[in-house]
């Protein structure tokens, strides 16, 4: 990984943007192998753990959290029990993924999040500055081109009260064939071969930095943006939104860290690590 990642730094080409054939995911197949490798013993546990722990200085008690493209839920599902004291809304455009989301939250026992069909570029039915925080994850690459990515961060601007919390993480726009390729087989005896073609799609589909910058403009101030060391395999844009988080929630997340197979708490403290070092600062120091 570190030769494709010294490779992709010293590179001065960039690979042209090749959007997702669909901007909704509602294949069944796609849902379940998406759901799958975002269960609890799926390859991307230990990524949602660390999206969740991040919100820890973004989502306060008694929030309204609007989660866009919620997906299967497994996301969505981490960040409400992290924070059983917000009040969670999530929406997808596919109606197959909704399905998935209601069983998957319905199984999980949290009480907290409500579901429902919805366009990221177009929050019908939410009022101006209606909700506390905003979150989205690995989703953005799913719009057809920069103007809706643009329009879908109006959005979120319009909804949110001023200054509220936003956590967005998606994959950036990496600038070898090769290196995509990489990535998206590294695990393949740990996920289905349409999985790590629905990834391989995925990395060819995200926007440069340089696109996510632009759009995280349109948010105002305070919002970071951050990407894994060397190269954007991932980029994260936040606005915290309180100094500290509780104790009580520093305990649940050292516990969600400790249901954690060994290996998974390794990548966990591995993605950690890769944003650290490129300045992104870690919440409760979990690592």
């Amino acid at each position: 990984m570190l030769g494709h990642l010294l490779l992709e730094r010293v590179s001065l080409r960039e690979l042209q943007r090749v959007p997702e054939p669909t901007m909704a995911m509602d294949d069944p197949a796609q849902v379940e192998a998406f759901w799958e490798c975002g269960s609890a013993a799926g390859v991307l546990a230990s990524t949602y753990l660390f999206n969740a722990v991040q919100t820890a200085h973004v989502i306060r008690p008694g929030d309204k959290v609007l989660d866009l493209a919620c997906g299967p839920a497994n996301q969505l599902v981490q960040f409400a029990r992290l924070h059983p004291d917000a009040d969670f809304l999530g929406i997808d455009h596919a109606a197959s993924m909704i399905d998935r989301a209601r069983d998957t939250v319905a199984r999980s026992g949290v009480r907290n999040v409500a579901l429902r069909s919805g366009d990221m570029t177009s929050l019908a039915g939410l009022a101006d500055a209606s909700v506390d925080c905003v979150t989205c994850t690995f989703s953005l690459h799913h719009l057809p081109e920069q103007g809706s990515l643009q329009q879908a961060f109006r959005e979120v601007a319009r909804v949110l009260k001023p200054g509220g919390g936003i956590y967005i993480c998606d994959f950036g726009r990496l600038k070898r064939h090769s290196t995509q390729a990489y990535f998206a087989h590294e695990r393949r005896e740990q996920q289905t071969d349409l999985f790590t073609q629905d990834f391989l799609n995925s990395l060819k589909a995200a926007f440069t930095l340089a696109d996510l910058r632009r759009a995280a403009a349109l948010l105002g101030g305070g919002v970071g943006v951050h990407q894994t060391a060397l190269a954007p395999f991932m980029v994260v844009l936040s606005r915290p939104t309180q100094a500290a988080a509780s104790a009580a929630t520093r305990d649940l997340a050292m516990k969600m860290v400790s249901e954690l197979s060994r290996a998974q708490q390794r990548d966990f403290g591995n993605l950690s690590r890769w944003f650290r070092i490129a300045g992104l600062p870690i919440p409760l120091d979990l690592d």
